[in-house]
């Protein structure tokens, strides 16, 4: 998963890319949505990861992949946005946003402790990385089970001003709204970020509070809890909301 360096836009990208796969994974294996033969195993240091594949036996983990293709060509063009998985309607949402410089791709939450990016180095990459996946098994393992017809699916947002009006990348059709309706009342999470010199990605979750009833939790960091119910919309501006944070 780690370049012994990040010295380019591309190196970056591809830091990214695997990031984002590694999340992915972990989140549909933790959670159950695909068998065990629908995955392979990698190390990331000294933490097992279970990576998605393409199985002939499971035709929605090799679906799934092609998404995941798809949102890689989003990313390459600089058009994506805001990038969510979902569970059913709606239990649980799983957001990661993109922003751009002219450095190249950027995954930016308008962090609160900004740093600069001189000072990123592979080993701070690496360090954030191992603890985002730490972070996401925590929360994976204390989330209440998923009804028995749960479904995944999976939405893309862009940047209206610099993506062609009839752009779709492979796997994916045009949508017809911005929000999405929970059926409890929602709970916001930031799981963590992950800085390189050309990025910052930070993830971020949203389930029915009543499924986080039996958290332990000394491992949230409470926050204040005046955000919208019912309605989840797509955060365009990069808004910091009075979210809780996990703090592992």
């Amino acid at each position: 998963v780690f370049p012994n360096k990040i010295a380019t836009e591309q190196q970056s990208l591809m830091l990214v890319k695997r990031l984002l796969a590694v999340a992915v994974s972990c989140i549909t294996y933790l959670r159950g949505i695909f068998p065990e033969s629908a995955y392979g195993t990698r190390y990331m240091d000294d933490v097992c990861v279970k990576i998605l594949r393409e199985d002939k036996n499971c035709p929605g983990s090799t679906q799934l992949v092609k998404w995941m293709l798809g949102c890689y060509d989003a990313l390459q063009k600089k058009y994506f946005n805001n990038y969510w998985i979902c569970l059913q309607t709606i239990t649980e949402c799983y957001h990661f946003k993109f922003k751009y410089t002219h450095n190249g791709p950027l995954l930016d939450f308008s962090s609160k402790n900004k740093r600069n990016d001189s000072t990123i180095t592979c080993a701070d990459t690496k360090k954030a990385s191992i603890l985002l996946i730490r972070k996401i098994y925590v929360l994976m393992q204390n989330l209440s089970p998923l009804p028995n017809d749960v479904c995944l699916t999976m939405k893309l947002f862009y940047y209206d001003e610099v993506t062609p009006s009839d752009y779709q990348p492979p796997g994916f059709k045009e949508g017809e709204c911005e929000g999405m309706i929970f059926e409890g009342e929602p709970m916001y999470l930031n799981v963590g970020e992950v800085p390189t010199p050309f990025h910052m990605l930070k993830v971020k979750v949203t389930t029915e509070k009543q499924r986080m009833e039996n958290v332990d939790k000394s491992i949230l960091k409470h926050g204040g809890t005046n955000v919208p119910l019912q309605v989840l919309k797509v955060d365009r501006e990069d808004a910091e909301e009075e979210n809780q944070d996990m703090n592992v």
